[in-house]
């Protein structure tokens, strides 16, 4: 992705009844419009790399008139159709996403991984730093997937086949997999486990887009609402707790545009974004000593963090700012040409869904407990070891042996839309 400050703009045509909002934009990018976060097809819909022709833009208010003097300058040239039996040529993916996924996918293990050291400060300090951006970057880049998600009906009956159906699969398999630890079975549907949280917030907050784009300011009203949700002691049933938490993220996703990451592609942005990134590295190692960690997840009142109201609210603002700088200093250091990792970033979601099992048996077994792991050289061992787990979980190979599981096929369960 070369930088296009000086290209000419892309417009892009409004919804038909003017009241779009902010956010109800098409897309002006040959980026994949995902589920999840994982390479996912369109089974119902026309295929990823079939178009449709443009139409030249015509004036309603004034006829058209012709002349055979008036002879255009330049003829538009025919789009070239497949021949019988071939197969459309298809939309090539933009790398600059998918390097962002691989790299926050990778963090998720390394943070779990974390939990069991954080009685050293050295792994308490990566603990917040990856806290504090990284779960408010991954909603955000999930809010701009999300910004066309109900213009197809093939990702409308996704909600289930990539959502519902895995929850209750992921739910029951991690239930079983703790029994077989030793420990008592346990399984509450409405009360997600663990890392499962994560994707009821995301069909809630997929099915609360349509409200999103029809608001005419809908960053200040999300920021509003998650301010004041700290008042309220929000159940952690169907992860309202984490709907409100990280809810600015994901409306800043919606109304994100694809020139507002160009504009992150400046050499001067990104020298400001390394000093950022190595502040927040400083400043963690600075409070990890003392500092709580339920203020990062995201999650908890007012109250559970035993905060005046005035505090909370001093508090949740200034995660908010911090977790924007980090993502947008992470978004402008994150390469945008292809690299080797590029391919990684499309499997995305099997690496967040299948991690915990490894993670889980290591914190069983106590491997994660070892003394020299409480220290530097620990540190950068559980990082070594959880980034090569993530490149395993997200090969194509793992997506093969575990697909009919995470990603299934429920075409039989709906209707195909009629072609009148």
């Amino acid at each position: 992705m070369s930088d296009t400050r000086w290209s000419r703009q892309v417009t892009t045509p409004r919804s038909p009844d003017g009241e779009g909002g902010p956010a109800d934009t098409g897309a002006r990018w040959p980026l994949p419009e995902e589920t999840f976060w994982s390479e996912a097809t369109d089974p119902h819909g026309v295929p990823p790399g079939e178009r449709t022709a443009p139409q030249p833009a015509v004036r309603a208010d004034r006829p058209v008139i012709t002349t055979p003097a008036a002879q255009p300058q330049a003829q538009p040239q025919p789009q070239p159709q497949p021949k019988q039996g071939e197969q459309p040529p298809k939309r090539k993916r933009d790398p600059f996403l998918d390097n962002v996924k691989f790299v926050l996918i990778a963090l998720v293990p390394l943070g779990h991984s974390l939990v069991p050291t954080l009685s050293a400060d050295s792994s308490r300090s990566l603990y917040i730093f990856i806290y504090t951006f990284h779960m408010p970057l991954f909603v955000l880049i999930s809010g701009y997937l999300s910004r066309n998600f109900w213009n197809s009906n093939a990702k409308t009956n996704k909600l289930v086949d990539t959502f519902l159906v895995p929850y209750v699969i992921v739910e029951v398999g991690y239930a079983a997999l703790r029994f077989a630890l030793g420990e008592k079975w346990s399984l509450t549907i409405i009360d997600p486990a663990w890392l499962n949280w994560y994707l009821l917030a995301l069909l809630f907050w997929r099915l609360s887009t349509p409200v999103w784009k029809r608001m005419k300011y809908p960053v200040p009203v999300a920021i509003a609402i998650y301010l004041f949700a700290g008042f309220s002691q929000i159940s952690g049933d169907f992860s309202m707790d984490r709907f409100f938490g990280l809810m600015p993220f994901f409306v800043i996703g919606l109304v994100i545009q694809p020139e507002h990451f160009e504009l992150l592609n400046r050499r001067w942005i990104k020298i400001v974004s390394a000093v950022t990134v190595l502040g927040a590295a400083a400043v963690a190692i600075y409070i990890a000593p003392n500092a709580p960690l339920g203020p990062f997840y995201y999650k908890n009142s007012f109250q559970d963090l035993d905060l005046s109201w005035y505090m909370g609210l001093g508090l949740r603002i200034g995660l908010l700012v911090c977790a924007m700088a980090m993502c947008f200093a992470v978004l402008a250091l994150v390469p945008r040409k292809e690299t080797w990792y590029t391919d990684l970033g499309t499997r995305t979601l099997y690496c967040y869904l299948l991690h915990g099992i490894p993670v889980l048996i290591a914190k069983d077994q106590g491997w994660l407990e070892l003394p020299w792991l409480h220290g530097p050289l620990g540190v950068l061992a559980i990082s070594f070891s959880s980034f090569a787990l993530a490149i395993v979980l997200c090969l194509p190979e793992t997506r093969t042996v575990f697909k009919w599981v995470l990603e299934p096929r429920l075409t039989w369960l709906y209707r195909r839309p009629s072609r009148s």
